[in-house]
């Protein structure tokens, strides 16, 4: 077992108080490694809470620098921050709030060719993401990779997510079998998003990655969580894994991974 500090046991305290936890959980955090796709409207309130959870590695992936645009949601990059690259600024603040931690940036965007690679070191990926074709790669990738990993979206007032365990959960294309025709569903930039939904949404996320690495509860597997903050009613949909899915199902035709057209939509 690992020798805490005296430090490292007064900042987790409230965790280590927990039965669920515990001194246990807490090594499991300190020795897990995360990977966050998108430092943005998600992606920030996510690497927040991992990096003061203190799970030890979390890798966090964005290609783009921040704009003052995004400072209404992105609560990771401050005015200071605008057009330095978001993962050098999420990783500053993370260190800020807990520097013990080893944080990997990727300036890049996740294609076929690279995301296999970039995925297989982490324990659990959460999808921050804005677009539905890397959506569906962070899904391919995972299951193929049997990585379990969290999907987020949103869009004006509305939320929702799931948790996906390759080979014992439905897969988001058991549910959605292909990306939309591009401009289909409106972005955050057309249609608006009320800033607060990126922290109710991120914050679900963060912990299912949580419960995932100490076992704590139950995960929010073959279940689509959506909530329309405007009148605070939430709602959960049974999923079921599809033996027809054409990612992991009984006969798969996807084997490959595949760009699709990239048009910047969020759910």
């Amino acid at each position: 077992m690992r020798d805490f500090s005296l430090e490292q046991l007064e900042r987790y305290s409230r965790h280590i108080l927990l039965q669920d936890v515990g001194v246990e959980g807490q090594e499991k955090l300190l020795d897990a490694k995360v990977l966050v796709v998108g430092a943005g409207g998600l992606g920030c309130p996510v690497a927040l809470y991992l990096a003061a959870a203190g799970v030890g590695t979390i890798g966090i992936v964005d290609n783009d620098t921040v704009e003052i645009s995004n400072l209404q949601r992105q609560i990771a990059h401050f005015t200071k921050d605008i057009d330095v690259p978001k993962v050098e600024s999420a990783k500053e603040k993370m260190l800020a709030i807990n520097p013990e931690l080893e944080i990997r940036t990727y300036q890049l965007m996740l294609v076929a060719d690279n995301i296999r690679d970039i995925i297989r070191d982490y324990d659990f990926v959460i999808d921050g993401t804005d677009n539905f074709p890397t959506k569906f790669l962070v899904n391919d990738a995972c299951v193929m990779e049997k990585i379990p990993f969290s999907h987020g979206g949103i869009l004006r007032f509305d939320g929702q997510t799931m948790t996906v365990v390759p080979g014992e959960s439905s897969c988001y294309r058991c549910t959605f079998r292909s990306p939309p025709p591009p401009d289909a569903v409106p972005t955050c930039s057309q249609a608006g998003v009320l800033g607060a939904i990126a922290g109710m949404l991120g914050t679900i996320q963060a912990t299912e990655a949580l419960k995932f690495i100490t076992g704590a509860g139950s995960l929010l597997t073959d279940t689509l969580l959506s909530f329309d903050a405007k009148t605070m009613n939430f709602r959960k949909v049974q999923l079921k894994k599809q033996d027809n899915c054409p990612l992991c199902g009984q006969s798969p035709t996807i084997t490959e991974l595949v760009d699709a057209e990239q048009a910047v939509c969020s759910l």
